[in-house]
C-alpha cells in the first residue's frame, strides 16, 4: 500500500516552512524560505505578502521532493500563521495593495487612542474578548482604508480583499484571481477584533465601529475542514486545516481537554489554556480567544497570556552584555551558583505584556550587591521567564476556576534544563516537552488530518503524544513563595519610568 502524509505551511514572522508529516506525527521532511522585513518608519514593520507568497511557491515542490514523495500521496494540506498580520489586495490583479502590516507595527497607536476615547469603546472587548490595541487587525485594516487613496471606495465596491496571511495562502493556491477562496478560520478571525465571539460571526456593531466594509472580509470557517483544493503550485491538494500560530500548538500539544495548558518559549512566551465550550472572559490581564473548532463541532476556547520577553532576554544578555558567547552558555553559568544572590531581572524592556499591561513599564535590575557575579545574574535572568510564566499561570486559573495540573512546553528555550526546572519549582506543577518539538506545524497537520479522516479522533492524536522529557517540582514552597513575592516587588518598581517628568 501506498504510503499517505500530510503536509503543513507554517507561516511564520521570519520564514515559511512546508513540512510533511507521517501518521504517527514524525516529521518527514522540511523546507524553508526567509522572507525580509521593512521599516520604513519608527514602530512601523512590513513584509512583502508577494514575497511570502513566492516563498511558498518553491517550498512545496521542494518538501515533496526531500521526502521522495508524489502529490498523489498527500491526502491533505493545513496552514498555520503569524496573527494579525494584515495584508490587502486587488481580487482583479491579485497584487497587494501595499506592504503587509506586521503583527509588531504600532502605527495605529493614535488610531487606537482616539477610538478608546469614544464612549462606546467599552463594546469592543465585550463582543471581541480582546482589548483594543494595536496588536490586532482592525486597527491596521482601517489605518490602510484611511490612508490609501481610493481604497475605500474599491473596498465597498468589493474590488479588493482583506485577510490574515492564511486568508492570503488559500487565496491564491486556490485559483487567486482565476477563483481563489476568500476565507479564514474562527482561530484567526477571533484576532481581528471584529468577530463576534459568541457566535463566531463577523459583527455588525464591531464593523460600524471601525468603519470596515464588510464586502472584503473573507467567510469565516472552522478549523478543520475541507476548503477546497490547489490549483496552483501543485495542483490537486486538499486543503482542510487552518490555525493562527499559538492556537495551532495548542492544538499539536494535544490541549484537548478544560484546564490543558501549553507555552511556546520563542523570542517572547505564549500561553494558552483551554477553557471549554463557553469563553471565559478575563478579568486578570488575559485575551479571551478561540482555541479551535472541528467541522461542525461547537468550538473550544482559550485564555492566552503573552510575555514579550523571554528568549529575548538570554539575547540581551549575549549581544547587549558581552556575558555569554552563544545562548546555550546562560545555563553553564548559572549553575556555576546556587541561587540567584538576591538578584531579579525584570525585562520590561518596552513595556509588560499580560498580565500587568503596563506600556509605560521599564526593565529594572534589583537587589544588587558586591556579592553578586555574572552567575547570579544568568540565574536571574532564567527565573524572570518562570516568573512571568508563574504570573500568566496564576491569572489563568484565577480566571477559569481551573487549575493547571501541568504545563506542556515547546520553542527553543525549551533546551534548558535548569529554566524548565524553574518552571515546575515556581508552578508547582509537572512540565513536560514532547518529542515532536514543531507543535505549531503538528497541530495544524493534525486539523488536517482530522478533516479527511486520516486520524480517526482526538483520541489518536492523544496517543501520538510522546514524552521527550518531564520536570517535576523539587522546590520548598516557603521558598519559592517568599521567592515569588520578591518578584512581584521587583515588578512593581518597574511602573511608570517611561512617563516624563512633572
Amino acid at each position: 500500500m501506498t504510503q499517505r502524509y500530510v503536509m503543513a505551511i507554517d507561516q511564520g514572522t521570519t520564514s515559511t516552512r512546508c513540512i510533511v508529516f507521517d501518521p504517527a506525527g514524525r516529521l518527514v521532511s522540511v523546507a524553508q524560505r526567509e522572507h525580509q522585513h521593512y521599516f520604513p518608519k519608527p514602530g512601523w514593520v512590513e513584509q512583502d505578502a508577494m514575497e511570502i507568497w513566492r516563498n511558498v511557491d518553491r517550498i512545496i515542490p521542494r518538501a515533496l521532493r526531500d521526502a521522495s514523495i508524489a502529490r498523489e500521496q498527500i491526502v491533505a494540506l493545513g496552514i498555520t500563521n503569524q496573527r494579525e498580520t494584515s495584508v490587502v489586495w486587488d481580487r482583479h490583479t491579485g497584487h497587494p495593495v501595499g506592504k503587509a502590516i506586521v503583527w509588531q507595527d504600532v502605527r495605529t497607536a493614535d488610531l487606537v487612542r482616539s477610538l478608546s476615547d469614544r464612549t462606546d469603546a467599552h463594546r469592543v472587548p465585550e463582543l471581541s474578548g480582546l482589548p483594543l490595541g494595536t496588536y490586532f487587525s482592525a486597527p491596521k485594516l482601517r489605518w490602510l482604508l484611511d490612508s490609501v487613496p481610493g481604497l475605500r471606495a474599491r473596498a465597498e465596491r468589493g474590488d479588493v480583499l482583506f485577510g490574515t496571511m492564511e486568508t492570503w495562502l488559500i487565496w491564491n493556491l486556490t485559483g487567486g484571481v482565476d477563483g481563489g477562496i476568500h476565507l479564514t478560520d474562527v482561530t484567526n478571525a477571533s484576532r481581528t477584533l471584529l468577530m463576534n465571539l459568541e457566535n463566531l460571526e463577523w459583527d455588525r456593531e464591531l464593523l460600524s465601529f471601525f468603519d470596515i466594509p464588510p464586502a472584503m472580509l473573507p467567510e469565516i470557517r472552522s478549523s478543520s475542514e475541507v476548503y477546497g483544493v490547489t490549483r496552483r503550485v501543485v495542483p490537486g491538494i486538499t486543503i482542510a486545516a487552518a490555525l493562527g500560530d499559538q492556537q495551532a500548538a495548542l492544538f499539536g500539544q494535544t490541549c484537548f481537554s478544560r484546564g490543558d495548558t501549553k507555552c511556546t518559549y520563542g523570542t517572547g512566551g505564549f500561553l494558552l489554556m483551554n477553557t471549554g465550550r463557553s469563553p471565559v472572559r478575563s478579568t486578570h490581564g488575559l485575551l479571551t480567544t478561540v482555541g479551535y473548532r472541528i467541522g461542525d463541532a461547537p468550538a473550544m476556547y482559550a485564555l492566552e497570556g503573552s510575555i514579550a520577553v523571554t528568549g529575548s532576554l538570554v539575547q540581551w544578555f549575549r549581544d547587549g552584555l558581552g556575558l555569554i558567547s552563544s545562548a546555550p552558555e546562560i545555563e553553564t553559568l548559572a549553575r556555576t551558583v546556587d541561587d540567584n544572590g538576591g538578584c531579579y531581572i525584570v525585562p520590561a524592556f518596552s513595556g509588560l505584556f499580560a498580565p500587568h499591561w503596563r506600556s509605560e513599564a521599564r526593565g529594572i535590575i534589583v537587589g544588587l550587591t558586591s556579592y553578586v557575579t555574572k552567575g547570579h545574574l544568568a540565574r536571574a535572568v532564567l527565573e524572570a521567564t518562570a516568573w512571568q510564566t508563574r504570573e500568566v499561570v496564576d491569572a489563568m486559573n484565577a480566571d477559569s476556576g481551573l487549575q493547571a495540573t501541568a504545563l506542556k512546553v515547546d520553542g527553543g528555550m525549551t533546551t534548558d534544563h535548569l529554566l524548565m526546572q524553574f518552571v515546575a519549582d515556581v508552578l508547582d506543577v509537572p512540565v513536560k516537552r514532547p518529542m515532536v518539538i514543531e507543535t505549531v506545524s503538528l497541530g495544524v497537520a493534525y486539523a488536517a488530518g482530522l478533516a479527511v479522516g486520516y486520524w480517526a479522533d482526538l483520541e489518536v492524536l492523544r496517543r501520538n503524544w510522546h514524552r521527550a522529557a518531564e520536570w517535576q517540582p523539587q522546590a520548598d514552597p516557603e521558598h519559592v513563595k517568599a521567592e515569588y513575592g520578591n518578584w512581584k516587588r521587583a515588578v512593581e518598581l518597574t511602573f511608570g519610568w517611561s512617563q516624563p517628568p512633572r
